[in-house]
Parts: C-alpha cells; structure tokens; sequence
C-alpha cells in the first residue's frame, strides 16, 4: 500500500493512478529488457525478470552510439516522457484534444523545456530522447508546418503513438467510443495507418478499463469492436490463444506464432526488410495485441501482465506499459506493487501518483463540460421534435 496521504479521492483517481503509474511501471521494467528474445533474458540474467534489474551492459553510454541510454535500474523510457508531455497539454487545455494540439501544445512541451531524462542522467530537453518517430512530429510541425491532421503520414508505421494513449482513455473515462475518436484525430499528426488505428483502441481499452464493472473480457471485447481491418485481426488471433495459456512462462512461441502474420517486424527484431513498418490494412503493430494477450493470460493480474511483457522481449518497454496501463486502470492504484512504484519513482527521480492525479482531474472537468453541452444538445432536439412546422 501507499502512504495514507496519497490514498486516492475516489474510484476515478484510483483507477486514473493506477493506469498512469502502471504503464510507467511497465515502461521502466521493460526498458531493460528491449530488443532481446526470450532466450536472451534469462541467459544474460540467469532467470526470468521478476522486478527492476540493471542493465546487463554497465557501459551503456557506449554500448549503442545510436542509443546511448540507461535502460534498466528502474529507469522509464520514452514511452513515460511521452505519457507525462501529453497529460501536461491536457492540463494546459482542460478539455479534449485534436491533432492540432499536437502542433500548439505538444511540440513546445518536447522542445521548450529541460527536464530530467532517467536514461540520459541528466536533464534534457525530451525531444533528445524521444526516437525518431517521435522527433516526427516536431520535424513536421514545428518545421515543416504541414497540416496536423495530415502530418503523420509518411513516417514508420510503429507504436509511438500508441504508447502513450492511456491519457485519453481517461479522460474519456467509461466511454470507449470517445476515446476511440479522440485518439485517432490527435494520433493522426503523429501516425498513420495502423500504428494510428492501434492509438485509437488502446485509448478505448483504456477507456472501458476505466469503467466500474470492466473485466479482461469486456476490455477485449471492445477493442474487437472499435478495431479495424489487421488491428482487429491480430488482437483477435493472439487473444484467442491467449485464453488457452495458463501462464506467460511458455507462452511466448504461441504468441508470437499467432501475431506473426500480422507483425511487419521480423523476428530478427534489431534486422528489418523494406516492408517493415509501412502502411497496410492488413497488418498491426506487435505491441497491443501482445499486451492484451498477457492481460488475458494474467487474468488481469498487474504483476503477471507486466511481467509477460517484460519477459517476451522485444518492445518489451512498449508491450509491458500498455499492458501496466490496461491492468493498472482495471484493479486502480492497489494493484500496482508498492516496491515497483517506489523503487521505480526513486530510481527515475519522478512523481509517478501527481500525473495520475492530473489527468483524473482533468476528466472530471472534461466530463462536466460535455455533460453542459449534452443538456444544450438534448434541450435543442427536444425542441425540434415538439415544435411544428414554421
């Protein structure tokens, strides 16, 4: 448990933090695991992970020129900085967001100030953290002035976007549909095709994991209902098989076996042909079906969802923080282990709880505001059916 004093409010605040803090959770455990396979994990840490371990190579500032980054020990990743930027527009703006706050509000939160980067040891501007696909946005926005609703098309088709929708299923709270719509307007200045369709239904699981009531089952069933063309199909082929594990160890030859027709990305992870990441209706990122399958697996347990993504490897950062923002929201802050959060907080020197916290606000505004335009919609209709002709 937490310190009485950051106890949550009310279900919303409990179910908002322990999204939040999940997926930074997530995030933090699976950076040290990124890029490898099953295989590789246990060898380089002579087991399974089962929490926060170091990285395996202490010189990490040479251990990828490219990439030079302290993963592992703790440390969130891209994935969180990018959690925390758009929650931080969403308290700039105090209602719901569209492709053109990614050009007003979030390139100046990447560009226009120094922040603490866990995997730089330093503080930095985010944008010299964020990867390339990321740095997208601000070279098309910032630089290139193009048209927010069209400024994603054109660059790899991934899950960057994606990876930091959780925020929009929780200010859309218990409406999926909203959240669904939402994310796929604001995503459109950052992804296209798929990777944008998989921003889309992770806002909505997040969204029906917000709902009082929601189980494993309804959250699946409602990214099956939202998702389009290869989305849906990978979601449902890898949860299906998923509700025939019985745990995530063992479980990875089978999910990967089931998401492999949809994954342009080769099993070689790190050596990709030319039609990795490229637009397709019948294609899906990897990532949020695969958070999906270890949350059915888990039976939406925190600590087994996240740690099958932590284990799987590959964008282990990015399957285990969605799946730590699905179950974090579905159990709320309790369901987050105390020593990850803690050790994870200390590590990062970040308040996981106050961007929780955050964004549960925001939705009670946002919720208010659209019950006021709801009333003058209803009011409005209501006239229209009882007055006569003039």
């Amino acid at each position: 448990m937490t310190p009485l004093e950051d106890q949550p409010a009310d279900l919303l605040a409990s179910k908002a933090t322990g999204c939040v803090a999940g997926a930074a959770v997530g995030d933090a455990l699976g950076g040290a695991t990124e890029g490898w396979t099953p295989e590789q994990i246990v060898k380089r840490y002579g087991g399974q992970v089962q929490g926060i371990v170091p990285p395996y190579n202490e010189d990490w500032r040479n251990a990828r020129p490219i990439a030079p980054y302290h993963k592992g020990d703790g440390h969130i990743t891209d994935d969180t900085l990018m959690t925390h930027a758009l929650i931080r527009v969403y308290e700039k703006v105090q209602g719901h967001l569209g492709a053109y706050a990614m050009a007003d509000h979030l390139v100046p939160e990447l560009m226009g100030e120094r922040r603490w980067i866990p995997e730089l040891e330093t503080e930095a501007l985010p944008l010299h953290r964020i990867f390339l696909a990321e740095k997208w946005i601000v070279a098309r926005l910032h630089y290139g002035h193009v048209d927010p609703r069209e400024a994603g098309v054109g660059n790899i088709v991934n899950c960057g976007a994606a990876m930091y929708m959780a925020p929009v299923g929780v200010v859309n709270a218990a409406d999926p549909d909203a959240a669904y719509a939402e994310a796929v307007d604001l995503a459109g200045a950052h992804q296209s095709s798929y990777g944008r369709e998989a921003a889309g239904v992770m806002a909505a699981a997040v969204a029906e994991a917000m709902r009082p009531g929601a189980s494993v089952d309804s959250v699946v069933a409602t990214c099956l209902r939202l998702a389009k063309d290869g989305t849906r199909a990978a979601i449902d082929a890898v949860c299906e098989t998923a509700r025939g594990l019985g745990h995530w160890d063992g479980s990875f030859a089978a999910l990967r076996a089931a998401v492999r027709p949809y994954d342009t990305v080769a099993d070689t992870y790190r050596d990709q042909g030319l039609g990795a990441r490229r637009p397709s209706r019948v294609h899906s990122i990897e990532e949020l079906p695969l958070a999906l399958a270890f949350l059915v697996v888990a039976k939406g347990d925190f600590r087994e969802t996240v740690l099958g993504g932590v284990n799987y490897g590959r964008d282990a950062d990015s399957i285990a923080s969605m799946g730590g923002a699905i179950a974090g929201a579905l159990g709320g802050l309790a369901a987050v282990p105390a020593e990850w959060l803690e050790g994870v907080a200390e590590a990062s020197r970040i308040d996981l709880l106050a961007p929780g916290r955050a964004i549960a606000q925001v939705a009670r505004r946002v919720h208010a505001d659209d019950r006021a335009r709801r009333h003058v919609h209803e009011s409005a209709f209501a006239t229209l059916l009882t007055d006569g002709p003039r």
